[in-house]
């Protein structure tokens, strides 16, 4: 398995932060033929989508989580900013992996896919990924 972790910055506002161009870079650096390509982020609060990203879709998700899991007094767990609690909530909608095949060294995904990080936590703007690559 060829593994590296990538710091990515997300700055102090919700943002779905596409991963892609990383994950090309990190493919041809492992030199990867056919496998599968597992992303990680060892973070309580942000997760991993598979998403077309450009064309509005990154800020209609983030609307549907602000819907789904609004930034309020609800949740029990209080610390950081107003709010804070729904963001230890949303992997739990958002897992924090993702796998995806990589044929000839490239990601098997659809036209308009893009693997993104997605990070709701204002109070946190780095952010760790992990790629691997096992070959097949």
């Amino acid at each position: 398995m060829f593994s590296t972790e990538i710091e990515v910055r997300t700055g102090a506002e919700p943002v779905v932060y596409d991963l892609t161009r990383e994950i090309e870079k990190f493919l041809a650096s492992a030199g990867a033929g056919d496998g599968l390509l597992h992303v990680w982020v060892p973070h309580a609060t942000a997760g991993l989508v598979v998403i077309e990203t450009g064309a509005g879709s990154d800020d209609d998700l983030l609307r549907a989580i602000d819907d789904v899991l609004p930034r309020d007094d609800r949740w029990h767990h209080r610390h950081g900013s107003h709010g804070h609690g729904r963001d230890h909530v949303l992997p739990a909608f958002l897992p924090p992996y993702a796998s995806v095949p990589v044929f000839d060294g490239a990601l098997a995904t659809g036209t308009w896919q893009s693997v993104c990080l997605v990070d709701t936590n204002v109070d946190n703007p780095v952010r760790h990924v992990r790629f691997s690559f096992l070959a097949a």
